[in-house]
């Protein structure tokens, strides 16, 4: 409880702030009376707030409510975020002409841009850059990876996984959106279904009929799943039956032999394993129980990598990063995640591949990274 007034008291004053920065660029170019500054402080207040409601309203059963605040609370989240980041690059450009007049006496002010304009060419491209970042959200990819291998049976010749990861089933993600997803797999006809964590979202709220819809997948080899940080937010025991009834293995800690001539290993996300450590299996030792002249897939959740386990899989897939998902956040995504995204060689015959994302978290947008589930084709050759 202690943790969770603490997050909520950092998370409220950061994006209190964030608000209130954007009121006074409000203020300072359109000067609004008293009455319309207040109305705007009220409702940032509010939007503050949103997630909080949000979950209460989903906790107390009354669904409609939740959904409204969760659509425009979140999407309030991502315009202002947009926003806010095009407002502190302009900053920064002011601040630079300044410093440069000032160390060559020169006048700039001709560079400066006017207040009201800036402020309305800003706030164009925002809502340009959010409405697009909407319709982004729901173009689900399918990225194909092709991965030769001698490890592969002959007589198999060649091998369909199909990966979704963060897909944050919930208040947002729901049915339509669950649909265009699994369209994607079914197109694919993967032989495997894997998903890499976070299938549910922290903000839960009515997902009846969601692990039907899952359930109606069935790749010939079975499907697995591990668990992400969201599964321990939104209650391990409730996530672990849902996806178990969704049709799922759920690897934890342990690897099972697929009948295609793979191994497949997974391990608990570290939001459970910090909290737990007696009840989760380490990498290290599920690794080093698995036999050399298989091939290997490591289902971790976040893209981490433990310099002891290189060598020690072939292929590692993750997720968690999103991409950054909004434009302005992947550079604090690769910041804490260098395997942010795509396929990487880690070297000693170990890859990574980071999965996007299939749903969204938080605002319903993805601007510059779209959605994907990810085809890979294991295939026999050197």
């Amino acid at each position: 409880m202690l943790r969770l007034i603490l997050f909520l008291l950092v998370f409220c004053s950061l994006y209190g702030l964030l608000n209130f920065y954007a009121f006074l660029k409000v203020k300072k170019a359109l000067a609004p009376g008293v009455w319309p500054s207040t109305v705007l402080l009220l409702f940032m207040a509010i939007m503050v707030a949103s997630p909080i409601l949000t979950r209460t309203a989903s906790r107390l059963g009354v669904e409609p409510i939740a959904s409204v605040f969760a659509y425009l609370g979140y999407t309030w989240m991502g315009a202002l975020f947009l926003f806010v980041s095009a407002f502190f690059l302009l900053d920064l450009y002011h601040l630079l002409v300044s410093l440069a007049g000032w160390v060559t006496s020169a006048s700039l002010s001709p560079l400066i841009l006017p207040t009201r304009q800036a402020f309305f060419v800003i706030l164009v491209l925002c809502v340009l850059a959010t409405t697009y970042s909407y319709f982004e959200a729901l173009r689900i990819q399918a990225d194909t990876l092709v991965i030769k291998t001698p490890k592969l049976p002959k007589e198999v010749g060649r091998l369909r996984i199909a990966q979704i990861s963060d897909v944050h089933l919930g208040i947002i993600v729901q049915r339509e959106r669950l649909k265009r997803i699994l369209d994607k797999v079914k197109e694919a006809g993967p032989d495997i279904l894997v998903s890499t964590g976070d299938l549910l979202d922290g903000q839960i709220a009515d997902i009846s009929g969601l692990g039907g819809m899952l359930r109606g997948v069935n790749p010939r080899f079975g499907k697995f799943a591990v668990t992400g940080n969201h599964e321990f937010y939104v209650g391990l025991e409730h996530s672990l039956e849902f996806t178990k009834e969704a049709g799922f293995t759920v690897l934890r800690g342990e690897a099972v032999e697929v009948e295609g001539g793979i191994i497949l290993a997974g391990v608990d996300d570290a939001a459970l394993s910090r909290r737990t450590p007696r009840e989760t299996v380490s990498e290290e030792a599920v690794l080093s129980e698995i036999p050399g002249n298989k091939f290997k897939i490591l289902l971790k959740h976040r893209p981490v990598v433990r310099k002891d386990s290189v060598g020690r899989f072939d292929l590692q897939l993750s997720g968690h990063t999103h991409n950054g998902q909004l434009l302005p956040f992947k550079v604090f995504s690769r910041l804490f995640y260098p395997y942010n995204s795509g396929l990487t060689d880690l070297g000693k015959g170990s890859l990574i591949y980071v999965n996007r994302g299939s749903g969204t978290w938080g605002p319903p947008m993805r601007l510059l990274a779209p959605p994907e589930v990810t085809v890979i084709d294991l295939v026999r050759g050197d």
